[in-house]
């Protein structure tokens, strides 16, 4: 076994190793906040004091045995103490920046998220996990004044899952209309030898079809005949006095009610729309190049709701809400090139609201009436007093109609993967099973030729079909 002496070298280096280490002294490291100061108790009188960077640390003695450290800048800087017996100590101060009125900053502007705040030198990272990017461009617009170097290494944890908003809306539009209508037309079938009628024209009077007889002459056989194109109401005739008259005397009241209940589910923040109606076609005229040519563009009516729905923190929703109610007005339509353009009545409300979920809100007031009147007389007839009610005529048309608008907002959550599925409630079977003579429910296609008992239930049988025979 061989075995390596230790050279002569190593020896020398093993004896000088603890009086070199005994002459330096030890290193010690101390931390100071940036713009603090600390003081050395040194345990000899120093004789001579030298830092590697005045501005990151500078001494300052104070007495014989005391050093005044001032943290000047951030870094790290070494400082070293000679004592009059010869022995000299290393010091490793490191200047740090105060970070503690930072973080209590960052605690107490978003007290809860996750931010961890770190310095390097001249440089702030910062670290954690936060729920939105909008906290991390706050959280760095905070530190801007603090440091040039501000690094990011926040995460943003991933979102939840938008809740779905529904929104039940009741549209109710009342219809009331009333007609009121009075005239009298008088027909002369030869009474005083004269034929002949008294109509304002406003409702439909008869016309004189034959009239036999000469002027002058005796009227006892002159024959007239009069087709009533509209008896109106009311109608009387008296043979005896060649006399008739046609009477309108109407009063008519309608009512109409139209009710839709839409729902519509959208996400936190994101618009949605539905329409419950239908297009007419519009012509509309080229120019340019095209000059001339007639193209054909749809427009949309019916029942329209937009709403933007958005909660907030206090679990309330915020709601841009704009219902719409249109129908196709013909008598207001226009008529161009031989094309009818139907005009539009149209209802609308664009409002901004905020309620909590279940409660409801209702837009009502918008009422349209409307009156038409029409007057028709004889002159100078319709002056006679009591008498000159016979010679007027007049058509009287009330419209009022109301749109009201109840809408609940609801905030809902999707059936889960466990839970019983929804099934739509129909009114009755969609499909009846169809029964076997025996009266055993089966299908066409089933086992033939296998005995079989009421109430057995039909296995199938390949290549084999029941033949069922047709009910006479």
């Amino acid at each position: 076994m061989n075995v390596r002496k230790p050279s002569l070298l190593a020896g020398v280096i093993l004896i000088l190793a603890p009086l070199v280490q005994a002459q330096s002294g030890a290193t010690d490291e101390i931390k100071v906040t940036l713009g603090r100061s600390v003081v050395i108790d040194y345990p000899e009188d120093v004789s001579r004091i030298s830092t590697s960077n005045p501005e990151i640390v500078d001494y300052v003695p104070v007495s014989t045995r005391e050093i005044l450290l001032h943290a000047k800048g951030v870094g790290s800087a070494t400082l070293v103490v000679w004592a009059k017996s010869g022995q000299r100590n290393f010091y490793t101060i490191t200047v740090e920046m105060n970070l503690e009125p930072i973080r209590k900053m960052l605690r107490d502007t978003f007290p809860n998220e996750q931010i961890q705040l770190l310095a390097a030198k001249d440089s702030v990272s910062l670290t954690g996990v936060v729920s939105s990017q909008a906290v991390v461009d706050r959280a760095l617009l905070l530190l801007q004044p603090v440091s040039k170097n501000v690094a990011s290494n926040l995460r943003v944890k991933a979102p939840p899952a938008e809740k779905q908003i529904l929104l039940r809306v009741k549209f109710a539009e009342l219809n009331r209309n009333f007609s009121n209508q009075f005239g009298i037309n008088l027909i002369s079938t030869g009474a005083l030898n004269t034929p002949g009628l008294v109509s304002t024209q406003q409702f439909g009077a008869v016309k004189p079809q034959t009239l036999n007889g000469s002027i002058p002459g005796g009227a006892a056989g002159t024959n007239s005949t009069f087709s009533l194109t509209d008896a109106l109401n009311i109608f009387a005739f008296r043979p005896d006095l060649n006399l008739a008259a046609t009477i309108k005397l109407m009063q008519q009241e309608g009512f109409l009610q139209i009710l839709a209940e839409p729902n519509l589910v959208t996400s936190n923040g994101k618009e949605a729309s539905f329409l419950v109606g239908g297009e007419f076609p519009v012509p509309v005229l080229q120019g340019g190049s095209n000059a001339g040519a007639v193209t054909v563009q749809f427009r949309e009516f019916g029942i329209r709701l937009t709403f933007a729905p958005s909660l907030t923190e206090n679990n309330t929703l915020k709601m841009y809400v704009k219902p719409e109610v249109s129908t196709i007005d013909l008598a207001n339509g226009v008529s161009i090139s031989g094309f009818t353009i139907p005009a539009l009545a149209t209802r609308r409300v664009e409002s901004n609201i905020e309620l909590g979920p279940g409660q409801s809100f209702v837009i009502g007031g918008l009422i349209d009436d409307r009156t038409n009147e029409t007057f028709a007389k004889i002159p100078g007839l319709s002056s006679i007093p009591l008498l000159g009610q016979l010679f007027k005529s007049r058509n009287e048309n009330r419209a009022k109609t109301e749109l009201i608008v109840m809408v609940t907002p609801e905030i809902v959550e999707p059936v889960a993967a466990g839970d019983p599925k929804l099934n739509p409630n129909l009114p009755g079977e969609f499909l009846h099973p169809m029964m076997l003579p025996n009266g055993v429910p089966g299908s066409s296609n089933v086992g033939a030729g296998t005995p079989r008992t009421k109430g057995q239930p039909v296995t199938a049988k390949k290549d084999a079909f029941l033949r069922i025979p047709a009910v006479k």
